[in-house]
């Protein structure tokens, strides 16, 4: 068997899923290919994504800004992705999209793989810095994890509230304007950036100030292109410990490729050749 794989979105031409899964292919020892399919937002999307169907993809990764979109052209959905309401990954199953959503898993095991003391505090305080669908995925992941404290910081309240609805009755979370948790910053244990303010080309760009951070604190972006952020460069002065996003993009590749051919490659040592990777196209 020969696998058919992609990747939509805009704009994607300097993504780095490609190589990403044509490691995993080689070390699977299957023949396939991963496709980019660039589509204008400003285009005729919903007939570009139907016409996909012509190509008979085994399966494809969904970034912005379609991970929502794409749900009306899917014919099932995994429950996460649903409660979640955004979808990374569709399985093409005897004809059939089904949507999933390996976000949330990715983003945790990377974080567990780096910082996995943090794990055993379910009572720390977390902070989720915009709201958007990797914001979404994030939060209901932490919630699936046992974390009681996640507060949230976005520009839009309403965007917000809506993310803190997927909480459990355990959950606390405090909506906030970025003002407000810039200046409350050193009371979070553990502050994740889930915007793409900060990646290229406006590299010198940042959320907020970090003034206030503890440096105790894990700061996390999930940006990987720069791999180390104007953000992670602020906490890094700071003193505190940072996670960079790259790690997340590896572990969600990981639960996507195995959704797709039901094997689970070891990535052990991925993680340091994509850094260098995007560290030499800096």
């Amino acid at each position: 068997m020969e696998y058919r794989l992609g990747l939509i979105g805009f704009p994607i031409k300097q993504s780095m899923s490609p190589w990403i899964h044509e490691q995993f292919l080689k070390k699977a020892d299957l023949k396939g290919d991963y496709d980019i399919f660039e589509i204008d937002p400003d285009g005729p999307v919903d007939k570009k994504i139907s016409d996909l169907k012509n190509r008979q993809l085994d399966g494809f990764n969904v970034t912005v800004p379609y991970k929502k979109r794409i749900i009306s052209h899917l014919d099932q959905l995994d429950e996460d992705a649903r409660s979640i309401g955004a979808v990374n990954t569709v399985v093409s199953h005897n004809g059939n999209w089904i949507g999933y959503n390996t976000d949330w898993t990715g983003y945790l095991t990377a974080l567990k793989h780096h910082y996995p003391t943090i794990f055993q505090k379910k009572s720390c305080s977390i902070l989720l810095i915009g709201a958007g669908g990797a914001a979404r995925g994030i939060f209901y992941g932490l919630i699936k994890e046992g974390f009681t404290q996640v507060d949230i910081a976005n520009r839009t309240q309403s965007s917000a509230e809506a993310i803190a609805m997927l909480g459990s009755t355990k959950t606390e979370t405090a909506i906030m304007t970025l003002k407000d948790a810039e200046s409350r910053l050193g009371h979070y244990d553990l502050i994740i950036q889930t915007t793409n303010i900060g990646m290229k080309p406006n590299v010198t760009a940042t959320i907020m100030s970090l003034e206030q951070l503890h440096q105790d604190s894990i700061v996390s972006d999930i940006i990987y292109q720069p791999i180390k952020t104007e953000f992670l460069h602020q906490a890094s002065k700071k003193g505190a410990s940072i996670h960079y996003g790259h790690t997340m993009l590896l572990y969600q590749a990981q639960y996507a490729f195995e959704l797709w051919t039901s094997k689970k490659i070891p990535v052990d040592d991925m993680a340091e050749q994509l850094k260098r990777k995007l560290e030499e196209g800096r």
